[in-house]
């Protein structure tokens, strides 16, 4: 059994790490919004996977008008990020200004409540608008790196297999990186940034001190979105075929990354995406050989969210959280 592991251990970790990445970039969503107005977006999914759709039209687009072959494929990736960010940007201003907002004084089972709605919606508003264009809401999407390599680490050592990695692979990892190093730079090195961690600290002071709390609000919601629009590309492009509703289950495995890396704190959600996204995929690629048969990979889901419990239970301010004591 340890000896059939070590063989998969290579590609499961590549496999993971472009998982993980994808979970670590949309949990800065969860994390920041929460961070700002201690409210769980459950609806952070649906815009994740709003990217998707939006980013796939702009490629189905490109490619009906023939510009996919003169223009290089690196620069059409780019670009469709660019817009599916500028498009999922927008949708989470929106929904703050329209959802949130005006709940913003009510008891937070309220907001959480108008969370969820707006996930629905934005489920069956992404379905109508797919079938009406394609009469299907599952969609096939063109690959613009269709590329593989095989990397030797069989040559190294007998006890390792060879990993394939797909381009697509190492441009998740290149996106990834640079937008979560962006954010970090962003949020700790800049005026914006500062506002931001003065209303997270707290909201009437940083008021007090002549910061409009309303315009980093919104900044948060549009950075937050714009970071879940850019996976959602990344997503399609690695997994190739996409619906409406891959952002639930997704959304939850990345929520589940930004409680176990302390939701409300950035780097922790980027290391609680990575610990996902490679636990995901060990347990998918071994929980046949570990249990004999009697458990396959469609039993990976439960390793996240049995995280998720014994977090909860243990360490509910998460790995890399601070526990906060409330005077009463």
């Amino acid at each position: 059994m340890f000896a059939s592991i070590l063989q998969t251990l290579p590609q499961v970790l590549i496999d993971g790490l472009a998982l993980g990445a994808i979970y670590a970039v949309v949990a800065l969503g969860y994390t920041m919004v929460y961070g700002i107005l201690e409210l769980i977006n459950f609806a952070h999914g649906e815009i994740f996977m709003t990217g998707a759709f939006a980013g796939t039209s702009v490629l189905l687009l490109f490619q009906s008008m023939g510009w996919l072959g003169s223009l290089p494929a690196w620069f059409s990736y780019v670009l469709i990020i660019f817009i599916a960010m500028m498009v999922t940007g927008a949708l989470g201003v929106g929904i703050e200004r329209v959802a949130y907002r005006p709940l913003r004084k009510a008891p937070k089972l309220i907001s959480l409540i108008s969370a969820f709605g707006v996930s629905f919606v934005l489920q069956d508003l992404v379905r109508f608008i797919a079938e009406l264009k394609t009469g299907n809401y599952i969609i096939s999407v063109p690959q613009l790196f269709d590329g593989r390599f095989t990397l030797g680490f069989s040559s190294m050592t007998a006890m390792f297999g060879n990993a394939t990695v797909k381009t697509n692979t190492i441009f998740i990892f290149i996106v990834a990186i640079v937008l979560m190093i962006g954010l970090d730079i962003f949020v700790n090195r800049t005026k914006w940034g500062g506002a931001m961690r003065a209303v997270a600290q707290d909201r009437e002071t940083a008021s007090l001190m002549s910061i409009n709390v309303n315009k980093v609000i919104l900044l948060t919601f549009f950075i937050g979105s714009a970071l879940g629009g850019s996976t959602g590309v990344l997503f399609a492009q690695q997994y190739g075929t996409i619906d409406p509703y891959i952002g639930f289950i997704l959304g939850l495995k990345a929520f589940t990354a930004a409680v176990l890396g302390g939701i409300g704190n950035i780097r922790g959600a980027m290391f609680g995406g990575v610990v996902i996204g490679v636990l995901e995929m060990f347990a998918s690629a071994n929980l046949g050989i570990m249990t004999g048969g009697n458990f396959g990979a469609e039993y990976k889901d439960v390793f996240a969210f049995a995280i998720l419990i014994v977090v909860l239970i243990f360490k509910p301010e998460g790995l890399f959280g601070r526990a906060v004591k409330e005077k009463v």
